[in-house]
């Protein structure tokens, strides 16, 4: 009768005036007694670091009052007697989609549709659709039951929900679990900013590409700066005014993976915005890297499936990367909490909400502690978002936001007994409902040989009858103290015995029953063995669960640590010094702080050098590939005819394989290059290939800025279809005149900010400042000779186009690449000034190659042109030597003016011959030791080597390939033993790895889905 008096009480109270808004009219009495109540005797869990024995928990009108063990009780309070019970705060999450509208999602554009350039929503809003900072969570949210439910039933009492759509998302609001209207739920609108690479429901063309994303973001903070200071007496802007305000509140930033994490920091970066990052669930792949951000974490418990890997074939689809991920995300956690890093955690990203808490137990089982557990579901969530004065632990003035359970929240046993949300009450189980779980001599008339066993949580028991050796489950209905049994006992008899009875003590059930012939016994169980929790605990103990090690990068043939830079006398060697000098045989190199220190003979080993055996073998520099594509997420942002805005340092994928593989041929730096899908492309990167490293050390430090034109059919768009044909410019004509317009506005952009900035900090202030404009801001720098042009280029009447169009501007164009009638106007480039990239033979794959000829490089060459042999192909890189060789072969070159082709004058292209492109003493030590001579077609790189740092051995190659099979079959053994043991399993998918060309288009929803690098 306490627990329905409660009950009642509750439910009865809260109509009244607990929930109750007070500005709305009541149709009925009014009763403004008090939500008063007071929980005595329970274990209180007041935050993740204090717990209070025979506590009392005291609550007024749905916020806490007092708790501690002295608590006075107030006349009038009613009270739960909550002894052997546990009180935990209510668990937060900061990343839900609570309320929030439904998303409909479209086809978005950058496809082969016909493209939209213009937002399609009405009214003063940003040009963008992707750009939404005007979404208002606090006005859009609309209480759910279901979802509400869902989420108490796991414990959580108040989540901070937003809209998941676009790349600038609104704001957020911290709403409860309560069943009630909007006014009552919503504690606190404004609670925080949202951003995201994904463009989300905008159907518009741009952006295209992660890329794309990042430089519409960058350029929505630079706009909204602006707008602030002085674009309101331009336009009206409604967006870039709701950007603005957001910019007091926490920035959440949604990452798609952990390279995502270091990207979404490094805008953070430009703007002095820490951002909190809701994160995937891999961080530990790039732990060091992670934590250097400073950023705390939103982190999912998304834990994939094991594989289904019985059939031999289907394993094969499966990479070492995925089969890892497997068995170490549960582990990610544990590792975060290890390394410093705060983090919250997230239902959301889960398959189904209700695989939480088994993938809690099971991070806690990998390593994670209670305590850092509790916290990061309480307090640090509370505490990221400003609003752990509301919600996050049990302290007077906060929320009546509590469970109570009845054991150890994390015990795998525990029951959550009653949620209660800002002192509202919601039952999930009985907390006053007997534990009647043990083991009892079961008598069914003249059968004595029978045992009952209860085994389960409180409130929701599981039953088994034992008949000899036979287990039984049945039907089991209990109600308070009556109890009602249907079972099969006998299978050569069938039918079914229903047994109904009733308590008479606390060990005892008896009653009648009748079985299937119709007779009426008498039958009882007699508690022979109490439950004991102890004991089941000690029985179920296990180990930390023994996972492999984390692999850099983190796919196959990655390092178990990362290379370091050793000092190396390489000896005997026949040298190819690409100087002066020659090729110089029996020769030493020493290499020391990264630098070649010495080139000659019988040098002296210095104390601590690695000495390496040249003897019958050649050491060269590295490799240059003036024209890459690889370690790149994406190459085109096609959204626009000019994205000089975008970065491909923004997308570098330091995980794909190719890096690998290059490296095994010999190839040591690569400028990444935007791809052909516009007039004028995005931001080029040089990376050196050091596998293992994060993105941002892959960076050639200090190199000059390069970005990507082109010419031809690409950028046309002209032969995509009739539905795409509305992009300008069609026409090769048009494209010369995108180029005159573009430079032009730089120019008078450039002059612009030039005559701002010289003005004295008075005429500042009386003068409206330009507009930054990051796409123009790279056209500037190539007027003013900070940026240079690789372009893309074919038919000599366009390579001709652009020259005139560079003399007449001012400025030269630093590298036509492809250039397959390079041939013809020779003589023309090199009186510009421009060098030239091109394949060693390729040709007739489309139209605009039919008079290449494999005499090109050559024929350049001797007009006085810096010619390179670039590969635009993941894997003819693998092969340049052979492609340099074929210079020889076709052209009559001598084999060190060739060898220069891919070495020393890509270096010069790309403005690096200080440091890179041949050896002698000052300059990087990127060398690779052949077996032969590099241009033979029998050379193989036995070292290839990047600052004085081993990063490929052909001596590990055998055994690094041996750990990886051994790792797979391991993986692979635990996989078939987990499936054996009842875990859920995923059909293996083959995914093809894309390898990227200048025409390629992706979408940017697919960064995250796309697994490039990964390697069986």
């Amino acid at each position: 009768m306490r627990k329905l008096f409660l009950t009642g009480m509750l439910a009865w109270g809260f109509a009244q005036i607990g929930w109750s808004q007070v500005t709305f009219p009541r149709n009925g009495v009014y009763d403004e007694r008090p939500g008063l109540y007071a929980f005595t005797n329970a274990t209180i869990v007041v935050d993740p670091k204090t717990t209070l024995e025979g506590a009392t928990l005291l609550i007024r009108n749905g916020r806490i009052e007092a708790v501690g063990k002295t608590v006075s009780i107030p006349a009038g309070a009613v009270v739960a007697d909550l002894k052997g019970q546990r009180i935990y705060p209510a668990l937060v999450d900061i990343d839900s989609d609570y309320g929030m509208p439904a998303i409909q999602r479209n086809a978005p554009g950058g496809g082969r549709g016909t493209p939209q350039y213009d937002s399609n929503k009405k009214g003063a809003f940003n040009w963008n659709q992707a750009i939404q900072p005007e979404t208002d969570a606090g006005t859009v949210f609309k209480a759910n039951v279901a979802q509400a439910n869902e989420l108490r039933k796991l414990g959580f009492g108040a989540v901070v929900t937003h809209q998941h759509d676009g790349i600038a998302r609104g704001n957020s609001a911290l709403v409860t679990l309560a069943d009630d209207r909007e006014n009552n739920v919503l504690i606190r609108d404004r609670v925080s900013a949202h951003y995201s690479f994904s463009k989300g429901t905008s159907t518009q063309t741009y952006p295209n590409s992660p890329m794309g994303a990042v430089a519409l973001l960058r350029q929505t903070y630079y706009d909204a700066d602006w707008y602030k200071k002085a674009g309101k007496t331009v336009e009206a802007n409604a967006s870039l005014d709701a950007f603005n305000q957001l910019q007091t509140l926490p920035a959440v930033f949604e990452a798609p993976d952990k390279l995502g994490v270091l990207r979404a920091d490094k805008i953070g970066e430009e703007f002095g915005i820490q951002y909190i990052i809701k994160s995937a669930g891999d961080e530990y792949q790039r732990l060091e890297e992670v934590k250097a951000t400073g950023a705390s974490l939103i982190v999912p418990l998304n834990f994939p499936q094991a594989f289904d890997v019985e059939d031999a074939w289907d394993a094969d689809n499966v990479t070492l990367a995925e089969m890892k991920h497997w068995e170490m995300a549960p582990a990610n956690p544990a590792m975060l909490a290890k390394a410093g890093v705060p983090f919250a955690l997230t239902t959301a990203s889960l398959r189904n909400k209700t695989d939480f808490w088994a993938n809690l137990r099971k991070a806690i089982e990998h390593g994670l502690t209670e305590q850092q557990a509790l916290t990061a579901l309480t307090t640090t969530p509370a505490q990221l978002l400003k609003i752990d004065n509301e919600v996050g632990s049990l302290k007077p003035g906060l929320l009546a936001n509590f469970i109570i359970t009845s054991d150890n929240l994390f015990s795998a046993d525990n029951v959550i007994l009653e949620n209660w949300i800002r002192g509202k009450q919601y039952v999930y189980a009985d907390k006053n409902a007997a534990d009647w779980r043990g083991t009892y001599n079961l008598t069914i008339g003249d059968r004595s040989n029978l045992k009952l066993t209860i085994t389960g949580k409180p409130g929701k028991p599981d039953y088994q009858i034992q008949a000899d050796t036979v287990k039984i489950t049945p039907k089991v209905s209990l109600n308070n103290d009556l109890i009602s049994l249907q079972v099969q006992l006998d299978k050569k008899q069938p039918g079914t015995t229903r047994l109904s009875g009733y308590r008479t003590d606390g060990a005892t059930w008896k009653g009648e029953g009748e079985l299937p012939d119709g007779k009426i016994v008498k039958w009882s169980a007699v508690s022979s063995q109490p439950f004991s929790l102890t004991a089941k605990a000690d029985t179920a103990k296990k180990t930390a669960p023994q996972l492999g090690k984390i692999l850099y990068p983190f796919v196959g043939m990655g390092n178990l640590e990362k290379p370091k830079a050793q000092t190396l006398l390489i000896r005997n060697a026949t040298v190819w010094t690409n100087e002066k000098d020659g090729v110089l045989p029996g020769a030493d190199v020493l290499v020391q702080n990264g630098k070649v220190a010495q080139v000659g003979k019988n040098l002296a080993v210095p104390a601590g050098a690695q000495v390496i055996d040249g003897t019958g073998k050649h050491l060269t520099n590295g490799i240059i590939d003036e024209h890459s594509h690889i370690a790149l997420y994406s190459i085109n942002e096609a959204g626009q005819s000019s994205t000089a805005e975008v970065r491909m340092s923004d997308v570098i994928n330091s995980e794909d394989i190719n890096i690998y593989r290059q490296l095994a041929g010999g190839v040591t730096t690569s400028q990444l290059l935007h791809g052909s899908a516009n007039s004028i492309g995005g931001q080029s990167a040089i990376v050196k290939l050091k596998w293992g490293e994060a993105p941002q050390e892959m960076l050639v430090k200090g190199a000059d800025g390069f970005i990507k034109f082109a010419l031809g059919e690409n950028v046309k768009q002209a032969n995509w279809g009739d539905a795409v044909r509305i992009r300008f410019p069609q026409t090769r004509m048009g494209v010369e005149q995108l180029y005159f317009d573009h430079f032009i506005r730089a120019r008078e952009y450039d002059n612009a900010r030039k005559t701002y900035n010289g003005l004295s900090t008075k005429e500042k202030a009386k003068t409206a400042p330009p507009r930054r404009d990051i796409e123009l801001d790279a056209l500037a720098e190539i007027l003013n000779k900070k940026r240079f042009i690789t372009c893309h280029s074919y038919v000599q009447s366009e390579i001709n186009m652009l020259m005139k169009v560079a003399d007449s501007l001012g400025f030269k164009v630093n590298t036509f690449t492809h250039i397959l009638e390079g041939y013809k106007v020779a003589d023309k480039m090199a009186k510009h000034g421009v060098g030239g990239s091109t394949f060693s033979d390729w040709w007739a794959y489309k139209m605009e190659v039919k008079d290449a000829i494999p005499y090109n490089a050559a024929l350049m060459a001797r007009a006085g042109v810096t010619v390179s042999i670039n590969s635009d192909d993941a894997e003819m890189a693998r092969r340049l030597n052979q492609e340099a060789a074929k210079a020889v072969e076709y052209g009559g070159m001598s084999e060190e003016d060739a060898w220069k082709m891919v070495t020393l004058n890509p270096a010069k292209l790309l403005h690096l011959d200080s440091r890179l492109g041949s050896i002698r003493a000052g300059k990087d030590a990127d060398l690779v030791l052949w077996n032969n001579n590099p241009l033979a077609i029998y050379a193989r790189p036995e070292k290839t080597i990047i600052e004085g740092t081993v990063y490929f051995d052909a001596q590990d190659e055998d055994r690094k390939r041996d750990e990886l099979q051994k790792e797979r079959a391991r993986l692979i053994q635990k996989m078939l033993t987990a499936k054996t043991g009842g875990a859920s399993t995923q059909r293996p998918t083959f995914r093809r790895q894309r390898m990227w060309h200048c025409e390629d288009v992706e979408g940017v929803m697919a960064e995250g889905e796309q697994r490039a690098g990964q390697e069986k």
